[in-house]
């Protein structure tokens, strides 16, 4: 890595994650629906695809068997489906049946140097589906939705926006079978001054506890942002260009007001 590169912080493990990954463990273990909801940009969407561990498994394919995967894919067991906006029972469960065979050929390949006779597992390891941008889904998909869950004996957890609850309640088959809610909330003020200070780090630097510059920095940014981890990420890009663009060795109040200036995020 050159000097002065920017080291981009990847997933960070917060609080809400941990309740996230609680909820998704209780919807796995007893095979439950679950709610998921909370406001955009909180971090829902990459919660799920971290969980799943998709990133891993999304794009490959599961008959090469050529092709070597990840020791990690062995101990996956849940799938992650965003169905289109528009959508029809029958490509919400071809979608899901295509998600099924990738999870099953790429644990089966990742588990075969552990088998005792170095066949390749093919045993489905799905005990979880969770279904993004759930609001998206007709009231057909909705119950397509409920046969799959019921006829695979696997937990269900479906994420959206708030008023998804109120939604599903109106369809008392599939909301009968709902054990568990979760709300997904925005960072309180400890995480995001956690998720800063690996933002800061990624520029080489440190958020100094003697230095007025720096805390009034970070006040700021909490406050325009309200905890949406996605507005912080948004806000720190600007933040980082600004910096480079003037080559300045700390973080403003200034600096941050000039990237929230570039930003359509609303008055504070």
């Amino acid at each position: 890595m050159s000097d002065g590169a920017v080291v981009v912080p990847g997933f960070l493990v917060t609080k809400e994650y941990r309740r996230f990954e609680e909820f998704c463990g209780a919807c796995q273990r007893e095979r439950y629906i679950g709610i998921c909801y909370g406001p955009p940009g909180v971090g829902k969407t990459l919660s799920a695809r971290h969980y799943a561990k998709w990133d891993l498994l999304e794009g490959r394919d599961p008959l090469a068997f050529g092709e070597a995967v990840p020791v990690e894919i062995a101990d996956c067991h849940s799938l992650l489906y965003t169905p289109p906006v528009t959508n029809t029972p029958r490509t919400v469960r071809s979608s899901l049946d295509e998600r099924l065979v990738l999870l099953r050929g790429l644990v089966g390949r990742a588990r075969r140097p552990a088998h005792p006779d170095g066949q390749a597992d093919f045993s489905s390891p799905c005990e979880l589906v969770i279904i993004d941008e759930a609001d998206r889904l007709s009231t057909p998909s909705l119950e397509e939705l409920r046969d799959f869950y019921d006829r695979g004996e696997i937990g269900l957890v479906l994420i959206g926006m708030p008023g998804l609850e109120r939604r599903l309640a109106r369809y008392p088959q599939l909301y009968s079978r709902v054990g568990f809610a979760h709300a997904f909330r925005p960072l309180n003020q400890e995480e995001a001054r956690f998720v800063l200070e690996q933002h800061w780090q990624g520029w080489g630097g440190t958020i100094r506890s003697d230095e007025f510059a720096d805390q009034e920095a970070v006040a700021a940014i909490i406050t325009i942002t309200a905890g949406n981890f996605r507005l912080i990420d948004r806000l720190m890009s600007q933040v980082r260009r600004i910096k480079e663009l003037n080559q300045l060795s700390t973080v403003t109040r200034e600096v941050v007001d000039a990237a929230r200036d570039c930003l359509v995020i609303g008055a504070t």
